[in-house]
């Protein structure tokens, strides 16, 4: 016999009691209670079921011995003459008690009753003075602890108050409001807590009630919002909220959540106190008190979180159930509550914290009466069934000669023979597999024919141990287990790993990979790789199982590899998994594409710029003396510009040898600008500024800021390039020269005149 064992949190306890054939059941359990000190207690127990039955009490676990004090009358109930919180030896009659019944057949246990003593502890919280001012709200509050709850009453000037006044409100936990204050409200002020232990008398406080009712106008402000409570289903729940402002707020209720607060058992105290009675779970949750200016959006909030606990109930009791020997029997129960029960997994033989019970290859030993108690912080429940083993004479002796072995890594071969004796009635086994190191409950069954002495067990998991054994079946029952057998299954290489191939350039690739799972001990991966038209790889290449990539480098651009990875551990290599890649695009995108000459680049960088930026100076100039020309009948002379490589480079070259890179500005250049001989006028520079005023694009370049040519950037890595500019004074006024005005090399106008840059050298 094993009794329950109480805990904290809501748990469910499997107790089993064993019997034969019949279930006791309980009419009437002891319930929890609170005693008076020297009072009498009577704890009520009532069972049905076959007689004669046995009903003892006990007390924390302890049986209790009939003495003087505390003994069992005739109906089953307990007698305690004289309740006692504290006796003289030190003992006391507070603690939980249970009753158990018990006939022939079985025994049950009832559920716990928490006994306490009555008591009313001294005012902790007393009322205080307070000096109001007419019109406004005053509070007054006291706080006693006491079992059961005392109830608590005010009076003033030591008569009790006129609760039919509604601007007085007396909350259920010792707060008396007064809203709206007059002067007739000045008074002295206590209350007094009452319980089945005790009556007691707060001290007192005197309330002033000053001046007149005030018109200034006053924010809105909650004095006292409302507590965090934790109460139980069917309690009442007072959740407090007091405001004051000029005009008067008015108060609004909400939950966080947004869940509408119903308006069953709802009810309003005084100018914002909610009131919930009969208490559910749903009622859990987090109120939210709002205090508003009449007419705005002025508003005030304070909230408070509701706890509603429920003892735990069954809602799916255990039931009865017969079953041959060697078979399963399974029982359930299913409670709720809150804290709702957890569901905890052990198989101890006796006291099992699970809502299932399963209890394998039963025998006669099992039959017993078998309980179920759920437990939780708000209170207890218990049920029963029993179990009937059924057993007949006869019946096969256990199964012979059971062998395992491993066929492969995931197959295992169980043979057996038959029974020595009762065979005749066998109409199949059933072979019993287990993961060794799992629980019993992990255990799964496959029906064997009555000729088959052997089965193939297949979908098994590598280099696992597997418990075995063979029960032989009747249509009256199951034979005793065979012996148990043991044996692993054996190791299983790695599988096939993906492999992905990146191609980094024209001589080198990446071969990544993704992180093999359960490769085992001693593991790690190959690579090999190869040109396809050759027999012979390069590899293997042995890399650790925490390594993903590997870059194979010095590869032949022409030519297509072969590269091949496989998984390996202490059991040999897994598959291998083959890529085919070909470098020759890369090589072909290179030619097409070639890499940058950064030093070269530079040098046409800066003359292909420098030569748009003087060409789109020349140009504009060109056109506006072009203009000047036909508005004034000029013929006398001609304004046109200098070829920028007859400006910058000393001696001059013949048109014809000019080569296609000649626009270069670099040192030598500039060099070869400050010697050059200047055949024309110099235009004086004050005279061009007047002539030509410098266009806005023209500032911003004097001034340092240029725009770079679509599609060009500068070299990264040299950061002190700059792109050249020519000053102004790079222009000059020159005789008319007798041949006439070349032709834009692209059919444009006269204006659109620019050095030669050569074919296709535009920068």
């Amino acid at each position: 016999m094993l009794a329950a064992v109480a805990v904290d949190s809501c748990c469910f306890l499997w107790t089993r009691y064993f019997g034969h054939s019949s279930e006791l059941a309980f009419v009437v359990e002891p319930s929890d209670d609170i005693a008076v000190q020297e009072q009498p207690l009577i704890l009520y127990c009532q069972v049905e079921g076959i007689q004669p039955i046995t009903i003892t009490w006990r007390k924390n676990g302890v049986m209790i011995v009939d003495s003087e004090n505390a003994f069992m009358l005739a109906n089953g109930s307990l007698y305690v003459s004289r309740f006692q919180r504290v006796r003289g030896d030190g003992s006391s009659d507070e603690g939980e008690y249970d009753c158990m019944a018990q006939n022939h057949y079985g025994l049950v246990v009832s559920r716990k009753a928490k006994i306490q003593a009555a008591t009313m502890s001294d005012f902790h919280i007393h009322p205080q003075n307070a000096v109001v001012e007419e019109g406004g709200v005053a509070r007054f509050q006291c706080q006693i602890h006491g079992l059961p709850e005392p109830v608590i009453l005010w009076q003033k000037n030591r008569m009790p108050v006129n609760t039919d006044n509604e601007r007085y409100t007396l909350l259920p936990k010792g707060v008396l409001q007064i809203t709206g204050l007059r002067a007739e409200d000045s008074g002295i002020f206590h209350c007094v807590a009452t319980n089945i232990a005790n009556v007691k008398f707060s001290r007192e406080a005197r309330l002033t009630v000053s001046g007149s009712h005030s018109t200034v106008y006053k924010d809105p402000m909650i004095l006292v919002g409302p507590e965090n409570l934790t109460l139980t289903v069917h309690q009442t729940a007072v959740l407090e909220c007091i405001a004051t402002g000029n005009p008067r707020p008015i108060v609004s209720w909400s939950r966080l959540d947004g869940r509408p607060i119903g308006v069953e058992g709802i009810q309003v105290l005084g100018t914002g106190n909610l009131m919930i009675s009969d208490l559910t779970v749903q009622h859990s949750g987090i109120y939210v008190c709002a205090a508003n200016k009449p007419g705005t959006r002025v508003r005030r909030t304070a909230q408070g979180r509701l706890v509603v606990q429920a003892p735990a109930e069954f809602v799916q009791h255990p039931q009865s159930i017969s079953r041959p020997v060697g078979t399963t029997a399974i029982f359930t129960c299913v409670a709720q509550g809150e804290p709702p029960p957890p569901d905890h997994v052990m198989l101890v033989p006796l006291v099992y914290p699970r809502s299932t019970l399963s209890i394998y290859g039963i025998n006669q030993a099992d039959e017993a009466i078998y309980q179920c108690i759920a437990e939780n912080s708000a209170g207890s429940t218990q049920a029963s069934a029993r179990l009937t083993v059924l057993w007949a004479d006869g019946l096969p002796g256990p199964p012979q000669s059971v062998k395992a072995e491993t066929v492969s890594a995931t197959t295992i071969q169980v043979s057996w023979e038959e029974p020595l004796q009762n065979t005749k009635e066998i109409i199949g086994y059933v072979l019993h597999i287990r993961k060794a190191a799992d629980p019993v409950e992990m255990e799964y069954q496959e029906a064997v024919s009555k000729s088959t002495f052997q089965q193939l067990v297949t979908d098994l998991e590598p280099s696992t141990s597997y418990s075995f054994y063979i029960k032989a079946y009747t249509s009256r029952g199951a034979s005793k287990a065979s012996e148990v057998t043991v044996v692993s299954t054996l190791g299983e290489v790695p599988a096939m790993p993906s492999l992905f191939i990146k191609v980094i350039n024209s001589t080198a690739v990446q071969a990544m990979w993704e992180p093999s799972i359960k490769l085992g001990q001693h593991e790690g991966f190959k690579l090999y790789y190869r040109k396809v038209h050759l027999s012979q790889y390069t590899g293997p290449v042995l890399l650790p199982s925490n390594v993903t990539a590997y870059n194979i480098t010095h590869l032949d651009a022409s030519v297509v590899y072969e590269v091949k990875l496989l998984a390996y551990n202490q059991h040999g290599d897994g598959n291998s998994t083959v890529r085919f890649v070909s470098l020759r695009e890369t090589v072909e995108r290179t030619v097409l594409n070639p890499p940058c000459d950064c030093m070269k680049d530079e040098q046409n960088n800066k003359t292909s710029t420098t030569g748009i930026i003087i060409g789109i100076h020349i140009g504009v100039t060109c056109i506006i003396f072009c203009v000047l020309f036909l508005m004034f009948g000029y013929r006398g002379r001609l304004l046109m510009c200098k070829n920028v490589q007859e400006q910058l480079s000393t001696p001059q070259i013949p048109r014809s040898q000019r080569s296609a890179t000649g626009l270069v500005l670099n040192g030598a250049a500039r060099r070869d600008r400050d010697d050059r001989d200047l055949n024309g006028k110099q235009l004086d520079m004050n005279e061009l500024e007047r002539l030509f005023p410098a266009s806005p694009a023209q500032e911003q370049q004097d001034k340092g800021i240029t725009v770079s040519p679509a599609g060009w950037d500068p070299p990264a890595t040299h950061d002190d390039t700059q792109i050249s500019t020519l000053p102004l004074d790079e222009f000059s006024i020159i005789e008319e020269q007798p041949d006439p005005l070349p032709k834009s090399p692209r059919g444009g106008s006269p204006s659109a005149l620019a050095p030669d840059h050569g074919p296709d050298n535009e920068g």
